[in-house]
């Protein structure tokens, strides 16, 4: 059995299917099966789901007839094998290390869900969306009281930055609700979160999301639908918070939880020019394309980038710096400060500006020193995460590279790898 199914509902996305597809089999996390479900698409889309089957064994096909996007998801759910459940949209696409990071924070924290950043995508730019500033786990009231700050967000609305259990799912028969066409995915979460006790909040954005669905109107709603529907969720939102807050809590804090019937569904574009958005590519650490001859000095550059990317992703998700980041790292490696001069050299700094660094992470909790005496700094519990957060990144990385190698080779390459290290290391000391 696959340790993770991966659902995308389909309908009539021809031109964005292929995008969509390909990041999910381009995951460093392999051990997956993917479920296209065909909702009945006439575009040609069913047929290029059937070549993506061809092409892998861990596809899935289902063609069925339209029935909507809950029902499609429910189908889903049915025949899913994994033991996690994780959902895309056919228009959107993940970055290559998004199953990875989602099952292992799940299974390191022994977390029932877990909640990621995204990238909201328009045209040609990007933003960086997440609701809630600290990583780490939740119970499902400090969750509730997150969400009551920002009701609407879709961080909390959406089912695709999300890992869910399957257990759970089943335990207690979860499923979208078919008659809804609005909030539907919502309140699948709200439901889910009712059962769920750890709730882990993972600060890396994994999705990019782009909003192509038309307005209730446009989907053939009348006004009476759409209002009805719009209070269905209102008093479902209502009756969650009820759940999870005593008769107490839940009285004050009405106010708070009431502004959903003002907010309903709010989505902060990426918009060209303005704080945070960045044109779509720059988030990411890519190889360039200009390299045509393979070398040795290219082949150190393709592990360089790699290694860029590892720590790009571990920056993002603890809000750190290069410089920062470095800094955990050498005392990682060489137990203490000692010289500061050799500390601000490994930095390219100057002393008093190493000096001011090290000062500032004691103050964010990730070092313990006297600030007059710097070079009895060292690393506390909480730098433990993030050192722990780069093994784990540069432990996938290394099983990734070593991929079709049998135990033998990979021990040969471990051995060699060594040697390199220590004669290089023996030349930089001359």
């Amino acid at each position: 059995m696959p340790v993770l199914s991966i659902i995308v509902p389909i309908y009539n996305a021809k031109e964005t299917l292929s995008r969509c597809v390909n990041s999910i089999l381009s995951q460093d996390f392999k051990d997956f099966e993917l479920l296209l479900m065909d909702d009945g698409s006439k575009d040609g889309s069913e047929k290029l789901c059937d070549s993506f089957r061809e092409k892998d064994a861990r596809i899935r096909v289902i063609h069925k007839e339209n029935s909507g996007v809950s029902n499609t998801r429910n189908a889903a759910l049915s025949i899913a094998k994994g033991r996690y459940i994780q959902f895309l949209d056919a228009d959107d696409w993940i970055t290559p290390e998004a199953s990875g990071q989602l099952v292992r924070a799940l299974e390191k924290e022994k977390a029932d869900i877990v909640i990621a950043d995204f990238y909201r995508v328009v045209e040609k730019w990007i933003s960086r969306k997440g609701s809630i500033d600290t990583e780490g786990l939740l119970t499902r009231q400090e969750f509730a009281d997150w969400m009551a700050k920002s009701p609407a967000d879709y961080y909390y609305g959406v089912l695709w930055n999300k890992l869910f259990r399957r257990d759970i799912i089943e335990r207690y028969g979860l499923r979208m609700d078919p008659e809804l066409r609005w909030c539907e995915d919502f309140i699948f979460n709200m439901e889910y979160l009712l059962h769920a006790d750890r709730i882990y909040v993972l600060r890396v954005p994994i999705y990019y999301y782009v909003k192509t669905e038309g307005s209730l109107v446009q989907q053939g709603l009348n006004a009476s639908d759409i209002i009805r529907m719009k209070l269905n969720v209102i008093d479902y939102y209502s009756d969650f918070y009820k759940n999870v807050y005593s008769p107490e809590d839940y009285a004050k804090k009405r106010a708070e939880i009431y502004r959903f019937l003002l907010d309903y569904s709010r989505d902060n574009e990426a918009i060209p020019l303005l704080p945070g958005s960045k044109k779509l590519g720059e988030e990411r650490t890519k190889v360039a394309h200009d390299f045509v001859r393979e070398n040795s000095w290219t082949k150190h550059y393709y592990e360089e980038r790699m290694f860029q990317r590892l720590f790009r992703s571990v920056m993002s998700r603890f809000d750190l710096e290069r410089r920062e980041l470095s800094v955990l790292l050498y005392l990682h490696s060489f137990g203490s400060v000692g010289d500061l001069k050799e500390l601000s050299e490994y930095l390219e700094l100057p002393k008093i500006s190493a000096q001011a660094l090290l000062q500032y992470l004691s103050i964010r909790g990730y070092l313990k020193m006297d600030f007059a005496k710097p070079e009895t700094a060292s690393l506390t519990e909480k730098s433990g995460r993030i050192l722990n957060a780069i093994d784990s990144a540069v432990s996938e990385e290394e099983q990734n590279s070593t991929e079709g190698m049998s135990e033998g080779e990979k021990k040969n390459y471990r051995a060699l790898r060594e040697k390199v290290f220590q004669n290089l290391k023996k030349r930089l000391r001359m």
